[in-house]
C-alpha cells in the first residue's frame, strides 16, 4: 500500500499567492537557464472532432530533487458546449529517490497562475521600467491571472481588455476594476486594445495574426501567450522581424509557439531568436538594453513551471494538515 496525498482546488486555492507564483516561476526559468533542469517536450493528443487537445507534461528539478507530471487539456468550445472549463489539468508528483507517488492535485489553477506569473516576469525583465498601460487581449480563463501578475512586477495605471464576446470584457472590466482599483475599459477591436500600450498579453487561440505590425509601438513588450500547439499564431510576422524575440524553451517554441508558423514558412530562422528566458533570469544574457526596442516573450507553457509551483503547494498542504491520504 501506498499513501498518497490528494489537494483539490479549494486546497491548491487556500494556499497559493501570486507574489509566490511570480518567484517559483522565476526560479525555475533561472534553474533551466543553468541546465539542471530534465523536461522532455510536451507530448500531445489531438482530439480534432472535438476542436481539442490533451498533453502530458513531465519536468525534473535535479538541483532541488523534485519531479512530477501535469496532465492538461485545451478545448475552447467548452463552456459553450459542455458547460465546463476549458482547461482542466491533473498534477501527479513522485519521490525521485525511489519513484514513489506523494501527491495528486488539481493543476486547472495553477495552470492559469503559472502562466500568468511567466509573463510577470518575462515583464519584469522585458518591460520598460516606466511601464503603466497594460493591453489584453482575449477575457477567458488567463487575463485575470495576467492582470493579477502585472500588478505585481509593474504599476499599472490603466487596462485595456477586448474580447470577441464583448459581454466577457465587459464582465472582466466591471469585476477587476473593483479589486485592484484601476481604470479598465473595454476596447472596440483588436487595434483599440494594442494601440499605445505599454505592455500586451495576447491570451487567444487564433490560428491566425490578429495583432497586425503598425499598431505595434517602440517600446512595447508583448507576451504572446496563446500560440501554444502546432499552427497557432497571433502576431503579424512583421513585428517579429523588429524584435528582440525571447522564448521560453527554443524547441517546444519551434514545434509550437507564436513562432512556430513563421518559421515553418521560412520569415524567420531559429538565429532570429535571441534566446530562452531562463538565459536571462539566470543573468546569461541581458534582457532589455533600450527604452525603445519591442520585445516578445514567446511562451508556450512549461512543465517546469507547474512541478515548481505544484511542490510549493505539497510541502505546504503537509505542514498545514490540508488535504486527504488515499491508498493505493
Amino acid at each position: 500500500m501506498v499513501d498518497i496525498l490528494v489537494l483539490n482546488s479549494n486546497d491548491v486555492a487556500s494556499i497559493l499567492s501570486m507574489k509566490d507564483v511570480i518567484s517559483l516561476v522565476e526560479n525555475a526559468f533561472r534553474e533551466k537557464g543553468l541546465g539542471r533542469v530534465q523536461m522532455p517536450p510536451k507530448v500531445y493528443l489531438f482530439f480534432s472532432r472535438y476542436d481539442g487537445d490533451l498533453r502530458a507534461m513531465p519536468a525534473y528539478f535535479e538541483g532541488l530533487d523534485i519531479a512530477g507530471v501535469k496532465i492538461v487539456n485545451s478545448h475552447p468550445m467548452n463552456p459553450t458546449r459542455y458547460g465546463l472549463p476549458t482547461v482542466m489539468a491533473v498534477i501527479y508528483l513522485v519521490d525521485p529517490r525511489g519513484g514513489r507517488p506523494l501527491c495528486i492535485m488539481d493543476g486547472t489553477l495553477i495552470t492559469g497562475m503559472r502562466t500568468g506569473g511567466a509573463a510577470g516576469v518575462a515583464t519584469k525583465y522585458l518591460g520598460r521600467r516606466d511601464s503603466r498601460i497594460v493591453g489584453i487581449i482575449g477575457a477567458g480563463f488567463l487575463a485575470r491571472f495576467h492582470l493579477e501578475a502585472f500588478t505585481n512586477v509593474i504599476s499599472v495605471e490603466r487596462v485595456k481588455i477586448y474580447d470577441v464576446i464583448r459581454s466577457k470584457a465587459e464582465d472582466f472590466a466591471k469585476r477587476y476594476s473593483s479589486i485592484y482599483g484601476i481604470d479598465i475599459e473595454v476596447a472596440n477591436d483588436v487595434r483599440e486594445a494594442v494601440y499605445g500600450v505599454d505592455v500586451l498579453a495576447t491570451l487567444t487561440p487564433s490560428r491566425e495574426p490578429i495583432v497586425r505590425n503598425e499598431w505595434v509601438s517602440e517600446g512595447m513588450h508583448i507576451n504572446a501567450m496563446g500560440a501554444d500547439a502546432p499552427g497557432k499564431e497571433e502576431l503579424d510576422p512583421d513585428i517579429l522581424r523588429r524584435a528582440k524575440i525571447v522564448v521560453d524553451d527554443m524547441e517546444q517554441a519551434i514545434h509550437s509557439g507564436e513562432i512556430n508558423v513563421p518559421i515553418s514558412r521560412g520569415i524567420i530562422r531559429r538565429e532570429d531568436i535571441y534566446g530562452e528566458l531562463g538565459e536571462i533570469v539566470a543573468g546569461i544574457k541581458p534582457g532589455r538594453t533600450s527604452d525603445r526596442e519591442i520585445t516578445i516573450f514567446d511562451s508556450t507553457g512549461l512543465a517546469i513551471q507547474d512541478i515548481i509551483v505544484a511542490w510549493h503547494v505539497y510541502r505546504e498542504a503537509e505542514k498545514r494538515g490540508i488535504g486527504r491520504i488515499i491508498s493505493l
